[in-house]
């Protein structure tokens, strides 16, 4: 049986999800993909069962991480987005870490696939705030969350209502039932949502969106969410 089972939400990601798949092969590390696809019009069904994942059916990435959970086989979830890369020994690593410190939960520090110095600056800030915040309330981005499959069900998974910030109140609730951490190693995100968006913008988005729910709670009203369009 697999120690770790890894669950992929995506839409339209045949680039993308070969260049994951890829690079978590290399990991030498013993592990089941799961990719959810909400309906990709484009190769990524075939491209990841060539590549030996079991494809499911998803929706928009809570759902997606949701049904994605149900069809794993192992007792520890890794939730990864599409569009991220693993360095060599990370899962070793960050597996043996959560066994070591009896995590139910966990994150871990970002930095972009991009040199440019407002990617490096904003994920800079963004691994200082979840930092600054893991023992008051945890965040975490959903490109990257650990957890075991038995808090998972227990907080019955991934509040599908919540239009912003499921990722971190997916943590935040786990944080309440057992220890949660963030693990000293990194993982390399895109940066397309910024370049589409606009890199200073989306930095004041997303800002602006935190500081909602610190002090007022979760936002569950429409903002428009976009999944799979940003290539």
């Amino acid at each position: 049986m697999s120690k770790l089972s890894i669950i992929i939400p995506a839409l339209n990601e045949e680039e993308n999800i070969a260049k994951l798949i890829k690079s978590i092969k290399k990991q030498d590390f013993s592990c089941e993909i799961v990719v959810a696809d909400a309906g990709s019009k484009d190769k990524t069904v075939s491209v990841s069962k060539r590549l030996g994942a079991n494809v499911v059916k998803g929706g928009l990435p809570a759902k997606g991480r949701n049904n994605g959970a149900k069809a794993a086989k192992s007792g520890l979830l890794l939730f990864l987005d599409a569009d991220v890369l693993l360095k060599k020994g990370f899962l070793d690593f960050c597996y043996n870490e959560i066994k070591r410190k009896g995590l139910e939960a966990a994150t871990c520090y970002a930095l972009p696939l991009s040199r440019n110095i407002i990617d490096l600056l904003n994920y800079r800030l963004g691994n200082l705030w979840i930092f600054s915040f893991k023992k008051i309330k945890p965040y975490a981005h959903g490109f990257c969350i650990f957890a075991s499959k038995k808090a998972h069900n227990k907080i019955r998974g991934f509040d599908e209502s919540i239009s912003f910030g499921e990722d971190s109140d997916y943590v935040n609730r786990i944080s309440k039932i057992g220890k949660f951490d963030v693990l000293k190693r990194y993982i390399y995100v895109s940066v397309r949502r910024f370049v589409k968006e606009g890199r200073l913008k989306s930095m004041l988005n997303y800002f602006c969106l935190n500081f909602y729910r610190l002090f007022f709670g979760e936002i569950r009203k429409d903002i428009s969410y976009k999944f799979g369009h940003y290539d």
